[in-house]
């Protein structure tokens, strides 16, 4: 068999996204770190926002969120009470499970951005203070999470968006940013 010297030259294939290189092992300590990531922030979010929804966890429930939310000047309460319970609770199911990561990215970020200007911003930064130190940490870790991909482990990972990218983050950032907009000038 006659190899030409184009062929010996020419370089390999790039690996396809993803692809674990030659002698990696099968699950790295990234995958499972982030596995761990996901599965934590998630599911505390999810129980941040049930306690505003549900009462679990010692959390006042609907009726007092929505008298909260009223006493910020959302109103009618109850409705933004189940925007932002709901957005806390689905955001972080879908961060845990690694589902529809760039919307469930959007959600976290958008409650984060309405808790800053409503809420964190008049106390400054650091949360010893009532500032939005957490808040901030919050919302980076949810876009982190869409620009990087929810991992080996997600349900999205058979999809485009579940790999992440620029356009991931682009999209947790921006449909968060205009729907804690949209909940501000209402």
């Amino acid at each position: 068999m006659n190899v030409t010297l184009n062929e010996k030259l020419r370089a390999p294939p790039p690996p396809e996204r993803g692809a674990r290189p030659a002698g990696a092992p099968a699950v790295s300590a990234g995958d499972c770190g982030l596995l761990l990531l996901r599965i934590t922030f998630g599911l505390l979010m999810a129980g941040h926002g049930s306690q505003k929804l549900f009462g679990l966890f010692g959390g006042e429930g609907f009726a007092a969120t929505g008298r909260y939310f009223s006493g910020l000047g959302f109103r009618p309460g109850q409705v933004y009470a189940a925007i932002g319970g709901g957005s806390e609770f689905l955001g972080g199911i879908g961060l845990a499970l690694g589902l529809f990561t760039p919307l469930a990215s959007a959600a976290v970020i958008g409650v984060m951005i309405n808790a800053m200007v409503t809420v964190t911003a008049a106390h400054g930064f650091w949360d010893t203070q009532g500032g939005v130190e957490l808040n901030v940490c919050i919302a980076v870790v949810a876009l982190a999470v869409a620009a990087i991909g929810p991992g080996r482990f997600a349900l999205d990972r058979p999809f485009r968006w579940g790999k992440g990218g620029w356009t991931e983050a682009a999209v947790a950032l921006c449909a968060g940013g205009i729907g804690a907009a949209v909940a501000l000038a209402l």
